[in-house]
């Protein structure tokens, strides 16, 4: 390929990129889907400016290897062990289930031969883990239990896909006129033997050697080295490229190198990855759709309702979500994956499948995954929002608390720890029924109670008419105002000490008479910036100084501004009155008179020493 093609081709790739990725992403179909219609388009069957699909083909495939490389970095023994039920519960059974069902049905509807039905059958259980998580984070639903139980679905998926890319020239060499192939089997167990051993003593030490140079590029050199390295050891011997990154990747997913690998590989990754889908895009026959539609519609309609029969009896029954959550993860996971791309391309390639039987496959994959965001839109919208899991405040049994903490999240558990700490009685009261299910998971149970703060009932059955403090820990300004309303109202004696979001949460709690609310995020970064002056220069005791005197000087434009903090052109006067104070204020301490002042001995206290801590 001489150098003006290659500069067009490749300006080609980025025009389509930029046009047709944004245009998906969208209308929330994913990027995916983005490369692959910039595919379609620009391939040798539409406009025709691409040819060299066979070239193109060979460098993307690299973008695959990547991916399995960065996959197998992510699965760490660890994860994998916390996750097990799920993963190799309701994942295994799924990807069972449903590579049998349309292997049997690709084996006696359509005619394949029992190896070729195996991979077709294995290819059509994974589900596209862009696309679902990609939907489950647009919908803020990651966190739910369906979508937790959708991740670990995808998270064998992408297990699975392993062991059926190594399966398919295995598969093809059974099939031909010489039968099972002992000896290959018996080769790709010692090879990835060999580079399971290998690695892990070898692997490391490498790492750390080149750790050593603190160079950049020799990192990113060494990294791309190991993933291409396996991946052609694995070609020698006859097995995938893309085998022998996953391998790789699992070596180092306990190492502390992982990081700094993934985050070398993540460019060449998403690059290459794109330009692999747009292959894809080039090589699928469009016309395949308008030559047979009855067909191909078929095919996506039995795709999606097999695999989504299977998965809703298996969340039910397994994952033990209700009906609605049930629904959902069928819908989600019900269509093809990116991985089936893979599987079937090698598949084509080893003779397993015709190219017709691979096109067909592929369209039908590609409807499936644009048709998967509109259905669960459309799901949805019929389900509804789905209801908030509600139930009586806890009953709360304490002997007389002196401190009730009302929200127990990020602040509330660090006030409760150091109270428990040192045998004070409190109790602490969340409205999350998440977060108390989880803080009894961990077995934190004693005086951690369900319901919500600003109910007066709950406040009575807690004992605030005997309780001395009351922490205000809510992370909601408008449920911590609501909250600290209540409680003025009918203790009117208890002291409030309040966390603040930012200025104006301070001065609204301050109008119901809570005292110098706390904002949440002052004191740390009073401490970054402390730090901050030491790491440019400044003796600690300076930097002390100078944020000291910041601090005494933001408390008093705080109290200032809260006369006036409904008029915004008052405040912005104020606060710039306030920087020109602090400018002079720093040019004064920086004078000949004040350094000579700073460097006469003095007395210090132990408690003027503690003010500048």
């Amino acid at each position: 390929m001489d150098s003006h093609h290659f500069l067009e081709t490749a300006l080609v790739f980025l025009v389509a990129t930029v046009i047709a990725v944004p245009l998906t992403k969208r209308f929330k179909l994913g990027s995916v889907l983005g490369y692959l219609l910039a595919g379609i388009v620009i391939g040798p069957k539409e406009l025709g400016l691409v040819n060299d699909t066979a070239g193109v083909s060979t460098i993307s495939e690299f973008g695959v290897v990547l991916m399995l490389f960065v996959i197998g970095l992510e699965l760490s023994p660890q994860r994998l062990w916390v996750m097990r039920k799920q993963v190799f519960g309701t994942g295994l059974l799924q990807v069972l289930a449903t590579s049998l069902v349309i292997g049997a049905a690709a084996y006696y509807l359509f005619g394949l031969t029992v190896n070729a039905a195996t991979i077709v059958g294995g290819s059509l259980a994974l589900s596209s883990t862009a696309f679902g998580l990609q939907i489950l984070a647009e919908r803020k639903e990651a966190g739910s239990r369906y979508g937790r139980q959708a991740f670990a679905i995808l998270l064998f998926q992408d297990l699975a896909a392993i062991p059926l890319i190594a399966a398919v020239p295995l598969l093809a060499s059974a099939s031909g006129k010489h039968g099972f192939d002992l000896y290959a089997v018996l080769r790709t167990g010692g090879a990835i033997v060999a580079v399971m051993v290998g690695g892990r003593y070898l692997l490391r030490p490498v790492f750390r050697f080149v750790a050593r140079t603190d160079s950049v590029e020799v990192s990113t050199a060494t990294a791309l080295l190991v993933v291409m390295g396996t991946a052609w050891l694995m070609e020698m011997v006859g097995l995938s490229s893309t085998l022998g990154a996953f391998l790789a990747g699992v070596l180092l997913a306990d190492s502390e190198y992982r990081h700094e690998l993934e985050s070398h590989i993540e460019p060449f990754k998403g690059l290459l990855l794109g330009l692999f889908f747009i292959s894809v895009g080039m090589s699928m026959d469009i016309t395949l759709l308008f030559d047979q539609p009855q067909r191909v519609l078929m095919l996506v309609a039995c795709l999606l309702l097999i695999k989504g029969a299977l998965l809703w009896p298996l969340g039910r029954v397994v994952g033990g979500l209700d009906r609605r959550d049930a629904l959902r993860l069928a819908v989600l996971l019900a269509c093809g994956g990116e991985f089936a791309f893979v599987v079937l391309k090698l598949a084509r390639e080893q003779d397993l499948i015709t190219s017709e039987q691979h096109g067909l496959q592929v369209l039908a994959i590609t409807l499936s995954m644009a048709l998967t965001p509109l259905l669960v839109a459309l799901l949805g919208r019929a389900l509804g929002a789905k209801p908030k899991k509600t139930r009586e405040f806890d009953t709360i049994v304490a002997d007389s608390p002196r401190v009730i903490i009302a929200g127990y999240g990020r602040m509330g558990q660090i006030v409760a720890r150091v109270l428990r700490a040192q045998g004070i009685s409190f109790v602490a009261l969340d409205h999350s029924v998440e977060q108390i299910d989880l803080v009894q998971r961990f077995g934190v149970q004693n005086n951690i109670f369900y319901g919500d703060p600003a109910r007066p009932e709950l406040l009575r059955a807690a004992q605030a008419d005997q309780a001395e403090v009351f922490v205000l820990a809510v992370d909601d300004a408008e449920a911590s105002l609501r909250t600290a309303r209540v409680v003025r109202r009918i203790y009117p004696n208890l002291k409030i000490i309040a966390r603040a979001r930012n200025r104006q949460h301070v001065w609204r709690l301050m109008d119901l008479g809570v005292d110098m609310p706390v904002r949440e995020t002052l004191y740390s970064s009073l401490k970054m910036t402390r730090q901050t002056l030491e790491a440019i220069g400044l003796s600690p005791e300076m930097a002390a100084d100078h944020v000291e005197r910041f601090r005494r000087q933001d408390a008093e434009l705080l109290k200032r501004q809260y006369l006036v903090y409904d008029d915004d052109a008052r405040i912005v006067q104020t606060t710039r009155e306030a920087l020109a104070d602090l400018d002079q204020l720093f040019q004064a301490d920086a004078s000949p008179e004040a350094e000579r002042e700073r460097e006469k001995p003095t007395d210090v206290t132990p408690d003027d020493e503690d003010v500048t801590r």
